[in-house]
């Protein structure tokens, strides 16, 4: 294999899981209808952070009973809040096959204390989603961002089940389709796939999950910036674009601006076929080099997202420090940006495919991914 610097670079060399690439379009000049110096609870700030949650709920195809809301402190803040706020009426089922669900399993198991089943699977498998008891709660994500691992379909999860389902799906939504008739609870943040700007989470309960809400009252307290009922009732304000605690309106337009662009290339459907066609470009590349492979084992549960990716070349002696070196050479050349693997993850590389991307980067990007592995073999 040839040494040689390859011929094209990649327009954006952007691939990092979070935060994401922004969208194509983007443009600062296209956030400045932000109200900014404005309250949030003024007309306008309301006005755009209704807009906010019903532009998401069309996009994603969210069921109209389905409330939406805009929480402090990303994808965490709003899985921790629903973890806090609703668990403990009855005993869960955690599942984890990568570091954040394995978060998850340590706040219900060391600081809740909750009676719980704790379900793992290494990196690269998934749980059997099927032997769980969907009797209890149940906790997970729907993609492993840091392992690649994505749930197939969801139906595995019963329509009759008693207890609630509670998912981080983070780095699925905008490109997953998720099925919400089997989701009570779901949680994702605006840094992930629309490659909008931190610290802002949205939460989408069923009406199960609302009725878990208005009836049960957890033993532990709950922080102010955490509770999502008064008198026994829903706040329903905070479902309407009244926040918990004061949002970012350049944030919120910045939002906005993606979810334009979001129905400019055919919502989720279109979503879904960009982070396809550059997942695929990577699974091509992989195809044709033995020396790199896809930590998922499954080929139906390969996210196409955080697309996370192993050196299997025998030549290599130190797995995480010819990973470190691959990518920093890319890096420095300005290919690929941020692609290490997760640092609680094994040693390779993650590659974010989600919508913002574009497949003639990815495909840019890959020659070099070869000549950077072929360089440091050498080296070594």
């Amino acid at each position: 294999m040839s040494t040689t610097l390859p011929a094209t670079r990649p327009a954006n060399p952007r691939f990092s899981s979070g935060p994401c690439a922004k969208i194509p379009t983007f443009d600062l000049n296209k956030l400045s209808d932000a109200p900014l110096g404005r309250s949030h609870r003024a007309a306008p700030g309301k006005a755009k952070l209704l807009e906010a949650i019903e532009t998401t709920r069309d996009i994603l195809g969210v069921p109209t009973d389905y409330r939406i809301g805009i929480v402090p402190a990303s994808d965490t803040g709003a899985f921790e809040m629903a973890m806090w706020s609703m668990l403990g009426e009855r005993p869960a089922e955690m599942v984890a096959w990568e570091s954040f669900g394995a978060g998850w399993v340590t706040d219900v198991i060391k600081q809740l204390k909750i009676d719980a089943q704790v379900h793992t699977a290494e990196y690269g498998d998934i749980v059997d989603m099927a032997a769980l008891n969907y009797d209890n709660d149940v906790c997970f994500t729907w993609n492993g961002t840091t392992s690649g691992v994505r749930m197939a379909t969801g139906d595995t999860i019963p329509a009759n089940r008693e207890g609630l389902t509670l998912c981080d799906a983070t780095s699925a939504a905008f490109a997953m389709d998720l099925p919400w008739d089997k989701l009570d609870v779901t949680t994702f943040s605006w840094q992930k796939v629309l490659g909008g700007e931190a610290a802002h989470g949205m939460l989408i309960l069923s009406p199960r999950a609302v009725e878990r809400l208005e009836t049960y009252t957890p033993a532990w307290p709950l922080p102010k910036i955490f509770r999502l009922t008064k008198g026994g009732k829903l706040i329903e304000g905070i479902f309407k674009g009244e926040t918990i605690n004061t949002p970012s309106m350049l944030c919120v337009e910045d939002y906005l601006v993606a979810l334009d662009w979001a129905k400019s290339v055919g919502g989720l459907k279109g979503l879904i076929a960009r982070a396809d066609a550059n997942a695929k470009a990577i699974a091509d590349f992989v195809a044709d080099h033995d020396w790199i492979d896809f930590l998922a084992t499954d080929p139906a549960t390969r996210s196409n997202t955080s697309v996370c990716l192993k050196f299997t070349d025998d030549r290599i002696a130190d797995g995480t420090a010819f990973a470190k070196a691959v990518a920093k050479r890319l890096a420095d050349e300005n290919v690929a940006l941020d692609i290490g693997a997760y640092r609680d993850a094994p040693p390779g590389l993650r590659i974010w495919c989600g919508g913002t991307v574009e497949t003639s980067d990815i495909a840019a990007m890959l020659p070099w991914l070869a000549w950077a592995f072929e360089t440091e073999i050498n080296a070594g």
